[in-house]
């Protein structure tokens, strides 16, 4: 069977859910292909942090874009979201670390973000369980934290209440205007949008995403135990630690009162099961911190792999290869932050609508073609 469609969406995680979304609000007919449990893969795997960062102008700009969406969106969202405003604390262990602190501080109020310096005592009044001497630290009181799977299942369900469709198979290629379908099924579209994340090179074979896998714990309840997502600033050195394996504080506190832990970057890793020496450095790295944490009960650990690219940003927009075929991958651990915004600008893309901010770093053909400038935008 064949059929067409202005627009074929390959993935309902939760970029997927959001540019489908986008693009059905635009009028077009779309078609959401998509075999397992919507949000199932690093959606369900993910912390569910909305957070600004700022390694680079192009990411603080699509962090910041993105969070500011979700601010206005939050109200329409399901109680089951969990959708929250903690506010982030960057933790500061040393003095060193505090120079961190006014960098990013600097940076954060140019765009207009809330934040507050904190010194040791400020840090352990906000968070008594933090361990005493840690020199301080950032509140971003404008990060939030939401349950994925269940925002991106309303996403879906927004896009299908203005006229897409869903089919639960797989898709086995893609290109060239088509999609195969692992029923035999043929879709036929001038726009096939690949947002697979770390899945999306399987159906463009040489693209420059590759998995790092993550690990997470979550704990019983235990209210008022963690009150803000806390990070710890040598978080941004691990995560940018070249190809080796890492680990870092990063703990948030959950509607239902129990405490998710993070966070793990492993390269090369394809096995999806725990790791126990990664899981043992994670806990050991929260202990420094939170000392406390051992007199909480896990209740449950898991993987999931994040699509990353060498300049950590994603690729979204057209594969220079393919006119029909466009991308909507490689967001490494900010999936559900930039969902959105992801969105926003493939339907800016693909319709001409305005867009807030521009889409030029974020275009994969920096990623087959690198120049100095693009790399470092």
């Amino acid at each position: 069977m064949s059929s067409n469609c202005d627009a074929i969406v390959l993935g309902a995680g939760i970029v997927g859910a959001a540019c489908a979304m986008e693009l059905a609000h635009a009028g077009m007919s779309v078609t959401v292909v998509e075999p397992g449990v919507i949000g199932g893969g690093a959606t369900a795997a993910g912390m569910g942090h909305i957070v600004v960062m700022d390694d680079s102008p192009a990411q603080l700009a699509f962090t910041h874009y993105s969070q500011q969406l979700w601010h206005v969106l939050a109200p329409q969202l399901p109680p089951a979201a969990e959708y929250e405003t903690p506010g982030t604390i960057w933790v500061a262990a040393d003095e060193v670390e505090m120079q961190e602190v006014a960098r990013k501080q600097s940076i954060y109020v140019t765009r207009g973000l809330p934040v507050r310096v904190l010194d040791s005592h400020a840090l352990l009044h906000e968070e008594p369980h933090l361990r005493p001497g840690l020199a301080g630290g950032l509140l971003v009181s404008s990060d939030a934290v939401l349950y994925p799977p269940v925002a991106a299942d309303y996403l879906l369900q927004q896009a299908l209440s203005s006229g897409a469709s869903l089919i639960r198979q797989a898709a086995l290629q893609a290109g060239e205007g088509k999609a195969c379908l692992a029923n035999g099924d043929i879709l036929s579209s001038p726009r096939i949008i690949n947002a697979l994340g770390a899945a999306a090179p399987s159906l463009a074979p040489g693209l420059p995403v590759h998995p790092r896998k993550g690990h997470l714990v979550i704990t019983d309840r235990a209210p008022g135990f963690v009150r803000h997502q806390l990070v710890e600033l040598g978080y941004v050195r691990s995560a940018g630690s070249g190809t080796a394996d890492s680990v870092a504080f990063n703990v948030q506190p959950r509607k239902t009162g129990q405490v998710l832990i993070g966070s793990s970057r492993q390269y090369n890793a394809h096995d999806k099961s725990v790791d126990h020496q990664i899981l043992q450095r994670m806990m050991q790295q929260t202990r420094r911190y939170m000392p406390g944490i051992d007199k909480l009960s896990v209740l449950r650990t898991w993987t999931g792999f994040r699509a990353a690219t060498p300049d950590k940003l994603p690729l979204i927009g057209p594969h220079p290869a393919d006119p029909t075929l466009f991308l909507a991958t490689g967001h490494e651990g900010l999936g559900i932050t930039t969902a959105l915004a992801t969105g926003k600008l493939i339907r800016h893309i693909l319709t001409g609508s305005g867009s807030e901010i521009p889409v030029e770093p974020y275009l994969p053909a920096r990623a087959f073609h690198p120049t100095t400038e693009t790399a470092h935008a």
